[in-house]
C-alpha cells in the first residue's frame, strides 16, 4: 500500500540548535577563531545611553560576513538565507523560536555606521591576519573587478541639474541653513613635516594631489584626461549617482557599475590588504600608488616586487615603484605594434641574394606633444633614402615568386614548341 506523508509539526522541547549544527561546520570554526567583540567599541558613538535596545552590533557584522562568504548582494536575500540555514542561525546566536532582524533594519544600521566604520572593521580583520602570521609582505598583487550597479542607463540625467539644481532648491527652502555661520571656530591643523620653503613646496604639492581613499574613490571632475570629456562628467544616474557607465566583455551594451580595486598579499593565504571602490570610469592605474604606499606604511611591509596587468603599466607607476626600491612586474603597452603612434618601433628585415640579415628593432624618435609624423606620397613611413633602402622580407619573397613565375612561363613556351614539332608530319619536319 502506498503511504501518504502527513505534515504535522509538534514542538520539540528536548532538541537544541547546538545539537543540529555539525561539529565540523564552517561557521563553527569561524566562531572559534574570530572574536568580534571589538566592534562594540567601534560603533559606541553611534548609540545613545538610553532608549530601546538595538540589534547587537556583533550580530550585524556577523551578517555582513555571511553575506561575503555566501556571495549575497541583497540584504533581503541575506535574511532569507539566515532563516533557512540552521548553521547561519547558530552563528548569529538566534534560537529556533527567536525572530530574526528585519532586512530594513540592516539598511538603516549600515547608513548610520558609514564608510569610516566599515574601513576600521576591515583594517582590524587584516591586523588579526598579520598577528596570526598569514601576511607575507614580500610580494603584492594589484587587480580590479567590475561590479554592476542596480541601476539602468535610462536613469541618467544631466549632472549639473542634479547637483547644482538640488542645492539651489534646498537653499531657497532653508535659507538660514544655506548661509555660513559667522564666527564659527575652525580647528587649526598643526603643521607636520619640514619647515620653511621646503615645507611650503611639499604642502602645495600634496594639496594638488587627489586623495582617492580620503575622497572614497570619487572622480576628479575638474581634471580632463586624455583630451576628452567623460560621459560621467556630463550625466549621472538619478537612481545611483555614484555609478558610471562601463563596458563588459560578452555583455553587449554598456552598463552602470563600479570598479573594486584590490591589494593582495603574495603569501599562501592571499590576504586582501586594502580595497577601494570607485566609479567604473576610474581606471586601475590612477589609485594604484596611493593603495601601494598606504598598505606598505599601514602594515609595515617591505615588498620586493609589485605585480599587475597592462592597466597598471604606466610610466608614472613604474617609475614610482622602481624609485621606492621595488621591482615592477607589469605588462607594458605594446607601442611597437601601434604603427600609427608617434613612438612606434620598426623592425626592418632585409634579404639579399647572397645573405639574409635581420636588424634589431629601432625605436623611432618620439615626436613632441602636438606634432605628427608625416608620410611620403607612397604611404610609407619615414626611413632611409630610396637609393639606399633595402628590400624587406616580403618584397624579396615577392621578387622570388616573380622570378620563379617567369622561369616557369619560359619553360611552358619551350614545351609547347617541342610538342608542336612532334605533331607535324615527317615531310614538314624535313
Amino acid at each position: 500500500m502506498m503511504g501518504t506523508k502527513i505534515r504535522d509539526f509538534a514542538p520539540l522541547p528536548d532538541i537544541s540548535l547546538e545539537d543540529l549544527v555539525p561539529k565540523d561546520n564552517f561557521y563553527r570554526r569561524l566562531d572559534a577563531t574570530l572574536d568580534l567583540s571589538f566592534v562594540r567599541d567601534l560603533v559606541s558613538d553611534c548609540y545613545a545611553s538610553s532608549g530601546r535596545p538595538s540589534i547587537d552590533p556583533v550580530v550585524f557584522f556577523r551578517l555582513q560576513l555571511v553575506m561575503f562568504f555566501e556571495a549575497i548582494r541583497s540584504e533581503r536575500q541575506l535574511m532569507e538565507v539566515a532563516a533557512d540555514r540552521l548553521s547561519v542561525r547558530w552563528f548569529l546566536g538566534y534560537d529556533l523560536n527567536e525572530p530574526l532582524p528585519d532586512h530594513s533594519s540592516l539598511t538603516r544600521i549600515r547608513e548610520r555606521y558609514g564608510l569610516r566604520t566599515f574601513r576600521r572593521f576591515f583594517e582590524r580583520i587584516v591586523e588579526l591576519c598579520v598577528e596570526a602570521g598569514l601576511v607575507w609582505g614580500k610580494e603584492l598583487y594589484f587587480d580590479a573587478t567590475k561590479v554592476e550597479a542596480d541601476a539602468s542607463l535610462d536613469s541618467m540625467r544631466s549632472r549639473s541639474l542634479m547637483e547644482h539644481g538640488l542645492e539651489e532648491h534646498l537653499a531657497s527652502i532653508f535659507p538660514e541653513e544655506a548661509q555660513p555661520i559667522e564666527g564659527a571656530d575652525k580647528p587649526e591643523i598643526p603643521a607636520v613635516g619640514p619647515a620653511g620653503l621646503e615645507g611650503q613646496a611639499l604642502s602645495e604639492a600634496n594639496a594638488k594631489r587627489h586623495r582617492w581613499i580620503e575622497e572614497a574613490g570619487r572622480q576628479q571632475r575638474e581634471v580632463v584626461r586624455w583630451g576628452y570629456k567623460r560621459l560621467a562628467d556630463l550625466r549621472a544616474s538619478a537612481t545611483d549617482p555614484d555609478a558610471s557607465p562601463m563596458h563588459r566583455k560578452n555583455k553587449g551594451a554598456s552598463r552602470l557599475g563600479y570598479l573594486t580595486h584590490y591589494v593582495v598579499d603574495g603569501g599562501k593565504a592571499r590576504v586582501i590588504l586594502d580595497v577601494l571602490v570607485t566609479p567604473a570610469e576610474v581606471t586601475e592605474n590612477l589609485p594604484m600608488l596611493e593603495l601601494l604606499f598606504r598598505s606598505r606604511f599601514r602594515w609595515r611591509l617591505r615588498p620586493r616586487s609589485i605585480t599587475g596587468d597592462a592597466a597598471y603599466g604606466t610610466v608614472e607607476n613604474v617609475a614610482a615603484v622602481e624609485k621606492a626600491g621595488m621591482r615592477a612586474y607589469v605588462v607594458l603597452p605594446k607601442h611597437d605594434e601601434r604603427r600609427s603612434g608617434p613612438c612606434s618601433a620598426r623592425t626592418s628585415s632585409s634579404t639579399t641574394p647572397k645573405r639574409t640579415s635581420t636588424s634589431a628593432p629601432k625605436a623611432r624618435p618620439c615626436a613632441g606633444k602636438g606634432s605628427t609624423i608625416r608620410r611620403d606620397p607612397s604611404g610609407t613611413l619615414p626611413g632611409p633614402p630610396p637609393a639606399t633602402r633595402v628590400r624587406s622580407r616580403h618584397a624579396a619573397r615577392r621578387a622570388r615568386r616573380r622570378d620563379a613565375g617567369s622561369g616557369a612561363a619560359s619553360r611552358r613556351s619551350t614545351w609547347k614548341g617541342y610538342a608542336a614539332t612532334k605533331t607535324q608530319s615527317p615531310t614538314a619536319r624535313r
